[in-house]
């Protein structure tokens, strides 16, 4: 028996898809950084205790690069989304740096807002063709994924045409338990937007990725494999995790009758609302993969050069040492300081967007339908466990 087999072992269970599995709270009460087995087989810190996370995500001697990616540890098979190092252990800090200039003024907060009236003509679209069908109908595959696809798509610049085709490989991609199948998609993921970069340099467009081949042209550091891999991951990271948060932001306020006619009798209190639904969701595992690159001292323990570390928010935004009553869903809590877009230097570059979808599609979706409903048992609802990214298979709706 290794020490890997008598730790506990991730994926942990959990039977409520509102709520963070028990041992998290476990953990956290007892052990906020403890060692785990990761769904890979490999050992890692787990860090559940608000504080420590928000320490170590700004520690500068945490990346997600690894001394030895060969013999790194590893959480999952994933080819892109928590599953082992990405890029450069002698330049990750400085392509950090890089990519957070670069990135800065394509997310910016007023860009963002700008965004805003286009965001409701697509929301307005999708509701209305939503309307016109017979309930009950599938709220994930009519509304929630396809408006934060049709937003990345006009933010990059991808094809609208081609979304089927890069949700097929971006889902293959993210596989947790097929490594086959996640380096095939991630290949083709690749590939695709490799292709889709050299549009771009022979005929750009107002849109991020012709902004990023318009920067490479200056920087001769900024390779084609580096310029792919940005926006392989921007692709990814624009969508998935918007459309969790608008199909379990709908099933939090839908089974919290109160809160939701608290929120249609006072629309001041969406932004609140919104707010809430990012500190209580969990779609996924709900945790930032992270390498030491020296020895670090953290919540009294030591942890070793080269080894992993899992920051999971999913436990932190629920510590009862941070928010007073932590499992209330309350649409008007003060002090509401979540870290569900990461802090500091790794904040989320895509927070204000994300904000801007959730504000949009749930004041809206509300208010289109005021006799909104679940159309199956919460019971009966599943998680898309294959992917670390988590969120429903589909969310049944009636009106």
């Amino acid at each position: 028996m290794t020490v890997a087999d008598t730790l506990p072992a991730m994926p942990f269970e959990r039977s409520d898809v509102l709520d963070i599995a028990p041992a998290y709270r476990a953990l956290q009460a007892d052990h906020p950084i403890a060692r785990v087995r990761t769904p890979a087989g490999d050992v890692a810190w787990l860090v559940t205790g608000y504080d420590l996370v928000r320490e170590l995500m700004t520690h500068e001697r945490m990346g997600r690069s690894h001394p030895d990616p060969a013999r790194a540890p590893r959480f999952t098979s994933s080819a892109l989304i928590l599953g082992g190092p990405v890029g450069s252990y002698e330049t990750q800090e400085a392509d950090h740096r890089r990519m957070r200039l670069l990135l800065n003024r394509a997310f910016m907060l007023k860009r963002m807002n700008a965004l805003r009236p286009h965001v409701q003509e697509l929301v307005d679209g999708l509701l209305a063709e939503l309307a016109a069908t017979t309930p009950p109908a599938d709220l994930h595959e009519r509304f929630s994924l396809a408006l934060p696809v049709l937003v990345i798509c006009e933010l990059l610049g991808v094809p609208h045409g081609d979304r089927d085709r890069f949700r097929a490989w971006a889902d293959a991609s993210s596989h947790m338990w097929d490594g086959a199948a996640a380096a095939d998609g991630h290949r083709q993921l690749a590939a695709y937007m490799g292709e889709l970069v050299e549009r771009k340099r022979a005929e750009p467009a107002e849109d991020v990725i012709s902004d990023l081949v318009a920067h490479q042209a200056e920087d001769p550091t900024f390779s084609d494999h580096g310029l792919v891999q940005l926006c392989v991951g921007l692709l990814m990271a624009g969508y998935e995790t918007t459309v969790a948060r608008i199909d379990f932001g709908t099933l939090l306020l839908l089974t919290h009758p109160a809160q939701l006619a608290r929120l249609r009798s006072d629309w001041s209190l969406l932004n609140g609302a919104v707010e809430e639904v990012l500190r209580m969701a969990a779609p996924t595992e709900g945790v930032i993969l992270r390498y030491a690159s020296t020895d670090v001292e953290a919540g009294g323990v030591t942890i070793r050069r080269g080894e992993m570390v899992l920051l999971s928010q999913d436990a932190a935004n629920r510590d009862r040492l941070a928010f007073a009553e932590p499992e209330r869903f309350d649409i008007a809590r003060e002090r509401n300081q979540h870290i569900a877009f990461g802090h500091g230097s790794h904040f989320c570059l895509g927070a204000s967007l994300a904000r801007v979808e959730l504000q949009t599609a749930l004041g809206s979706l509300l208010r289109r339908f005021p006799g909104l409903r679940l159309a199956a048992p919460v019971e009966e609802l599943r998680l898309r466990l294959h992917s670390p990214l988590g969120g429903l298979v589909a969310l049944p709706i009636a009106w």
